[in-house]
């Protein structure tokens, strides 16, 4: 018990400190991208990722969550799942290639032929490391992973800014996003050593359909909506407008995607503890309510801080991204935590479930968008996030029919950091009106939000508290040799 415990300590810290570093470094990236191109570069890029995020779906095709749970793991299962992440990346590449022009006048805009078919080659650089991606994964060697995703992003945003310096506008963007794949196959192969060999079995692929085609239909659900505004925004809006909610989006995914992604280790733990109910129940309380302490109130700091925020990094020209950004974060306070409850589902094989889920989270974001079609753009965001609100409610429902965790214990994890945020967001509001400076003002909010919340956990939360700072002194003693 105590070395899983251990190996779920280090997997978490180490996915902790890939998605900080990572998420870090895009964040700094982003900044340097989005001074030196324009709201238009932005929006081009959004409409060719729709189709580029969907094909990375597609050719995962949920196996590598059936890679994971599988115990007894041999080389038959990891070389079908190669060759056919192989082979549906040259099919959607090809397909999309001849596509192209269609989408280009689609949305409008000619010079998308060229910026897609270029872009797109990422799907093939994807395919060549999922298999070793889903190896490290099951091992939890998330120290390893942590220094392949820090590298790529590295040499990937070098490679955009230089072209964003020299004046190539889009083009910076495209290569920002095809190089990070490109460079990720590199890192993968080196850390694993493993080799694809000349073997394949459709045995496999019966074997994991029934578990991955219902992984596979859950992230085609998500991929999609996530990307059905930029979508719709890019067909009634100016291309200007998609600009500034992609980047928007994309800003707040830095906290959201960090978020999810050091999370996203729950479900390798979870999985390896499927058939021990009550053990995953204990383990699952403890990671959403120290899960809701740091989520939470992040994003809330990020709402209220939002304009000063935008103004000191990017800048007068993207302010009018502002009211986008904060939407989507409110859309993304209790994102993290569903996240928890889908993978808690899929762990103990019941990926059909968690399908149903997230139909009926994307049937409540569609029903918000026919509402908010007829409005404006603020009002297709008020839906989401009021959409999303309501699929983490009938997820944590379907956690307490499943895993008999009651609903209002569910509720109670997420409620005090809720309440201490809203009692900090006041306090920092109040306290920015001592000055006009926009710059002190982001400094004085985010001093007073962060020395306020720690106060407030050492008091309702002293052992954790206590557990955290212990936990900080001991990752800053120096390693005995």
């Amino acid at each position: 018990m105590n070395d899983l415990k251990n190996k779920m300590l280090g997997a978490l810290t180490w996915s902790s400190i890939d998605r900080v570093a990572q998420q870090g470094v895009q964040f700094l990236i982003g900044i340097v991208l989005a001074r030196l191109l324009s709201p238009t570069d932005y929006g081009l890029m959004g409409m060719v990722m729709i189709f580029a995020g969907l094909s990375y779906v597609l050719v995962e095709s949920g196996f590598n969550y059936a890679l994971v749970r599988t115990k007894d793991l041999t080389p038959q299962h990891t070389n079908t799942i190669f060759y056919t992440n192989l082979a549906i990346s040259w099919a959607l590449y090809l397909l999309l290639f001849f596509t192209a022009p269609y989408i280009a006048q689609f949305f409008n805009q000619p010079q998308l032929t060229a910026i897609a078919r270029v872009t797109f080659l990422a799907i093939l650089f994807n395919a060549c490391y999922l298999v070793p991606y889903a190896l490290i994964g099951k091992e939890l060697n998330y120290k390893s992973l942590a220094k392949i995703n820090l590298s790529a992003t590295l040499m990937s945003g070098i490679a955009g800014i230089g072209l964003a310096y020299l004046q190539y506008g889009v083009w910076a963007l495209v290569a920002q996003q095809t190089t990070y794949h490109f460079f990720r196959i590199f890192g993968f192969y080196y850390y694993t050593r493993w080799k694809p060999q000349l073997t394949f079995k459709w045995n496999v692929i019966r074997e994991y359909a029934r578990f991955s085609s219902h992984i596979l239909a859950s992230s085609l659900l998500s991929v999609i909506f996530n990307n059905i505004y930029t979508f719709i925004l890019g067909k009634l809006y100016p291309i200007k407008q998609v600009g500034y909610y992609t980047h928007a989006y994309k800003m707040s995914e830095t906290s959201n995607f960090t978020f999810s992604a050091i999370l996203g280790a729950t479900y390798n733990l979870f999985a390896q503890i499927h058939d021990q109910k009550e053990r995953l129940c204990r383990i699952l309380n403890t990671i959403q309510e120290r899960a809701a302490l740091i989520v939470i109130p992040i994003t809330v700091l990020l709402i209220v801080d939002a304009h000063p925020l935008f103004y000191t990094l990017f800048g007068e020209k993207w302010m009018q991204a502002v009211p986008y950004f904060q939407l989507i974060c409110a859309a993304n306070l209790l994102a993290p935590l569903f996240q928890i409850n889908i993978h808690a589902l899929n762990a103990i094989g019941k990926s059909n479930v968690s399908f149903g889920i997230e139909l009926g989270k994307r049937g409540l974001i569609l029903a918000s968008i026919v509402v908010g079609v007829y409005w404006n753009i603020l009002g297709l965001l008020l839906g989401y996030a009021a959409a999303c609100t309501l699929a983490w409610l009938i997820s944590s429902m379907e956690v307490k029919r499943l895993l008999h965790i009651k609903l209002s214990k569910q509720i109670w994890h997420i409620t005090p950091a809720i309440l201490f945020s809203i009692a900090m967001a006041f306090l920092c509001y109040y306290a920015s009106l001592l000055t006009e400076n926009i710059y002190v003002q982001l400094i004085v909010r985010a001093l007073v939000f962060g020395l306020g919340y720690c106060i407030l956990i050492a008091i309702f939360y002293p052992t954790l508290y206590k557990e955290a700072i212990q936990y900080i002194a001991k990752l800053r003693q120096p390693k005995q040799k």
